[in-house]
């Protein structure tokens, strides 16, 4: 009875959007074609957000078309377009940051926190390739900008708890803004025990504990010219992975930039914005607090980046034209050593990254050139030039092994182009987008030595003689809005040649103590993927609504085999109140059986599974201070599921309370 209720109230809100623009923390900017996910931590002037201090996680997980694959309860992955990220360009404020762990432990997004940004541009497909090649689409994480507002000095204070894990957050921030200089500093902290899933059942190993330092000054030379310095410090220890076999002792990340700002709207350039960076990073997996285990393992990996870009914005008559060059160098490292339990037995040794050197310098260009009042036509172009070389002599003897004619060094020239056409009027808008794109293949894809995939159970090894990996797509979205009225679809096609994918090679032993074998990456023909989102909301009154979405995604290769982690069927409904200093939302988000699974790929059927929420927020203003509360039940029915993208069917948070408390400019 429980889930007959449940799936009438979801038919009954299944074409209802998710959130009005004009309310919630994801808006849609129909005119660039990307989602813009605000989150405005430092200002908080949107308190009807779920939670002040959700993790980055949490809020790129609102977007439609991102799903976030998670190995525990710490550091989920992106995915977009039902493409993981190695077919993403995943940055922050633009900067290239590559993770150092071989089992994706790490991904970008986990080294940042709600503090250090402001908002998240999400470009699908090609629309998203302004800092980089990819296939899928970009992930650009924000910081703020410049803050010369003459405010003096601010402060905020942020707490949080959660009941489910015994979740605690802390944050301080500090700022100083005057004419010509100012400096922020804010810290962030979370710790977390294991978390229980529904029905009271401890997931073991998923306990993790984080902190967060950054800095942001500025300096004005002029009032066009500026100087802006920032360093992000993120550091997690003790991360449990309780869908892996290994943890994390340690997760460090150092992140810098200088930027040249430059703006004048009445010459050609409108602005300029010159950035040169370094970030590192180091990662350790270890298997020391697992008690049971085939044999010690000790994994560590480093990355370290050096990178620039210079973006310029110009206008002429009807042209928006955007610029930018850029480039950067990466190294990454990783290792593992065997620790027999026979201590008369030697230690095994080998580089499963063997110091990879990626060098890459490309140039992007974007020109949106308005038709008449309600057309835009814009076209993009990037073109890069992408070099890989193997820096340890024994990492490419070991890969010599299975392709002898390798050379240490392979270069590769990279292309992508969209087009998109935009129609606004009073109530409806629409647009049709063109898209082509290549990638490279990934440092796990082209190098990676016997690296143990937990999801499939197989040892993968790289092959750096694949192809670039090349997909045609096509995009259309269209809303319609009429008094208290908005509908709107959204869809994506992708047709991906050189599919890259690991293939079993029954001729190699695995390395790995209980693997099933080992699978080499090769290239599929071809693969298709496709999706598709219909979204409305109403406004029953000024203070009440109702939103919702509803979405489909397909994946298969030239096989006609299905792809692995393609969303099945989701919904989710929300009815919403909202007054000046008091908020509600009742929500019920879902999927429905899984059943195009990849069998084939190591998947299994996840069964449907429906979730009710309950968010509430009031702010009071005490002394010219602003208070914000936020508090709510998640997982009301305490309902024990897994989604597709919960690796190895790990169940998710049962019942949780949490309650966010934010004191600012006290």
């Amino acid at each position: 009875m429980k889930k007959l209720i449940i799936y009438c109230i979801a038919f009954l809100f299944s074409g209802i959007l998710y959130a009005q623009e004009e309310q919630q923390d994801i808006k849609k900017d129909t005119t660039k074609l990307k989602e813009i996910i605000v989150l405005g931590r430092r200002k908080l002037n949107n308190y009807r957000q779920e939670k002040t201090l959700s993790s980055i996680d949490n809020f790129l997980e609102k977007a439609n078309k991102v799903t976030m694959i998670k190995r525990g309860n710490y550091a989920w992955e992106p995915s977009l377009n039902n493409m993981n990220s190695e077919r993403l360009t995943v940055t922050i404020d633009g900067m290239q940051i590559f993770g150092a762990c071989t089992d994706k432990m790490d991904p970008i997004t986990s080294y940042v926190d709600v503090s250090n940004l402001e908002k998240v541009h999400v470009g699908s497909g090609q629309q998203g390739t302004e800092n980089g090649h990819g296939v899928g689409g970009g992930i650009d994480l924000q910081l703020p900008a410049s803050k010369y507002y003459e405010s003096g000095l601010k402060t905020s204070v942020d707490l949080g708890y959660e009941t489910n894990g015994n979740y605690k957050t802390a944050g301080l921030d500090l700022e100083y803004s005057g004419n010509k200089f100012y400096i922020t500093t804010d810290g962030i902290y979370r710790k977390s025990d294991n978390y229980n899933a529904g029905g009271d059942k401890e997931i073991l190993y998923s306990q993790f504990e984080k902190y967060n330092i950054s800095l942001q000054t500025g300096f004005k030379l002029s009032e066009k010219e500026s100087f802006d310095a920032n360093v992000i410090y993120d550091r997690a220890t003790d991360v449990g992975y309780p869908a892996l076999p290994m943890d994390v002792s340690l997760a460090e990340a150092l992140i810098t930039s200088l930027t040249y700002n430059y703006a004048n709207d009445s010459t050609f350039i409108s602005s300029l914005e010159s950035k040169l960076y370094f970030n590192t990073i180091t990662h350790i997996m270890d298997d020391s607090k697992r008690p049971d285990v085939p044999i010690r393992m000790d994994m560590p990996g480093w990355s370290d980046t050096f990178g620039f870009y210079n973006k310029a914005k110009f206008n002429l008559k009807k042209h928006n034209m955007l610029i930018n060059v850029n480039g950067f160098y990466n190294r990454s490292l990783a290792e593992m050593t065997m620790y027999p339990n026979d201590p008369n037995q030697p230690a095994m040794f080998m580089y499963t990254w063997p110091d990879i050197r990626t060098l890459y310098s490309g140039i992007y260009a974007k020109d949106e050139y308005s038709l008449d009042e309600s057309k835009t036509l814009s076209a993009s172009l990037r073109f890069g030039y992408h070099q890989n070389q193997i820096a340890k002599e024994e990492g490419l003897e070991s890969l010599q092994i299975f392709y002898p004619n390798i050379d240490d060094t392979k270069s590769r020239f990279l292309a992508s182009f969209s087009t998109d056409y935009i129609y606004k009027k009073d109530h409806y808008d629409m647009s049709f987008g063109l898209g082509y794109g290549e990638r490279a293949p990934s440092v796990s894809e082209g190098y990676g030595f016997f690296l143990f995939n937990s999801f499939d159970n197989f040892d993968y090894i790289g092959n750096p003689t694949l192809e670039n990996e090349k997909a045609i797509e096509v995009n259309i979205k269209t809303n319609y809005h009429v008094n208290k009225l908005h509908i709107g679809i959204e869809s994506s096609y992708f047709h991906i040649m050189d599919y890259i994918i690991g293939n079993i090679d029954n001729n190699i032993s695995s390395m790995t103590i209980g693997a099933n074998g080992v699978k080499v990456y090769k290239a599929l023909s071809y693969a298709t993927i496709f999706d598709v989102y219909l979204n409305s909301s109403y406004s029953l009154s000024k203070s009440l609504s109702v939103n919702g979405t509803v979405g489909y995604n397909y994946g298969k290769g030239h096989d006609n085999e299905n792809l692995p982690l393609i969303k099945p069927f989701s919904y989710l409904a929300e009815m919403s109140y909202n007054k000046e200093k008091f908020n509600a939302a009742l929500q019920l988000e879902g999927n429905g059986n899984q059943s195009k699974y990849s069998s084939f790929y190591g998947e299994d059927e996840t069964p449907a599974y429906a979730v009710v929420n309950l968010n509430l927020g009031n702010v009071f203003i005490i002394n010219q201070n602003k208070l914000v509360l936020k508090y709510g039940l998640e997982n009301i029915l305490d309902t024990n599921y897994s989604t597709y993208a919960d690796w190895n069917n790990i169940s998710r948070q049962g019942r949780n309370f949490y309650i966010n408390l934010s004191l600012i400019n006290f």
